[in-house]
């Protein structure tokens, strides 16, 4: 699968697409089954088949502060794309010059001009341009004029009969729901970033850290988890806090990992952490001394966690 990161990127032989666009935040079930779609089309046509993101997330572009916490991470998302059998992946950066686009020059200067699209799949309420005046019935009449087809994606129903999507997902993690996430992604629920230097606060109450950079962005995890972090073909269990650390007055969510019985360097690594279990909510404590003791008790609920799941 190819990375193309802006239309401009954009060669011969990525145009004639069937394509999807959304924000695929967490590749789930429901984006399983639209990318089935995508690919069987893409047989049908003989075409290349795409996948059209954006980064950031719009919602992230215009309401920062009120916008939905992440599952992934682009990075994290690329790798769940791999293997779904699509040829590529187009990343829009969304900014200024792309929000101001209208409906018609979207269409027409992207779609069109810059992507030749035979089959479009995407959700009925996909809404897009300047002032979000496209959606799926401008989609459709565009289509029609311009010779290329127009369909809705497929929803996809978990054992409960809820419909799969992101904003599901997003509910399930906010009550740690760990187990319930994974059933609905088909895939374990994973963070991954740069080991960075940090304050060193748990090196000092005697739990060192390893502190994994998020690059800024709004995680929809929050919380004390069991955890296994992976680096260099290697995996270790540990405990994990993701959120923004109340009780030294932090404001950017961090991801700090406690790595059981290691003592390695891990500075300016990429890891990847897997959130195995769900712990307890994040919580100021009242002093340094109570949030030792504190992490204690994680760090015993997570390792009977890994015993248990082994028994």
């Amino acid at each position: 699968m190819e990375l193309i990161r802006g239309i401009h990127n954009i060669r011969s032989r990525h145009k004639n697409c069937v394509l999807t666009i959304g924000n695929f935040d967490g590749v789930h079930l429901g984006h399983s089954a639209i990318l089935a779609r995508v690919k069987a089309l893409a047989k049908q046509y003989n075409a290349p088949a795409g996948i059209m993101i954006f980064e950031p997330q719009p919602r992230e572009f215009f309401a920062p502060e009120t916008a939905p916490g992440r599952i992934s991470r682009l990075r994290d998302k690329i790798q769940s794309l791999q293997g779904q059998g699509i040829d590529y992946v187009l990343c829009m950066p969304f900014n200024p010059k792309l929000q101001q686009l209208t409906a018609k020059a979207f269409c027409q200067q992207i779609l069109f001009d810059g992507l030749s699209v035979k089959h479009l799949v995407v959700g009925d309420d996909f809404r897009f341009g300047c002032d979000r005046q496209g959606d799926f019935d401008y989609l459709r009449e565009f289509g029609v004029d311009h010779h290329f087809d127009v369909e809705n994606t497929p929803s996809v129903l978990n054992a409960l009969g809820e419909r799969i999507s992101s904003t599901l997902l997003r509910g399930v993690l906010e009550r740690g729901d760990v187990a319930a996430a994974q059933m609905n992604m088909g895939h374990t629920v994973t963070l991954s970033g740069r080991v960075i230097h940090g304050q060193q606060l748990g090196r000092k109450l005697g739990f060192p850290t390893a502190n994994v950079h998020l690059k800024g962005i709004k995680p929809a995890l929050s919380g004390v988890y069991a955890v296994t972090l992976s680096v260099n073909g290697d995996t270790h269990n540990g405990v994990a806090n993701i959120g923004v650390r109340p009780t030294v007055q932090g404001k950017t969510p961090i991801l700090e990992v406690h790595i059981f019985d290691f003592n390695g360097d891990l500075y300016d690594l990429y890891v990847q952490v897997t959130f195995c279990h769900f712990i307890r909510a994040e919580r100021k404590m009242a002093s340094l001394d109570e949030l030792e003791k504190q992490i204690q008790c994680d760090k015993d609920a997570a390792l009977r966690f890994f015993v248990q799941s082994v028994n």
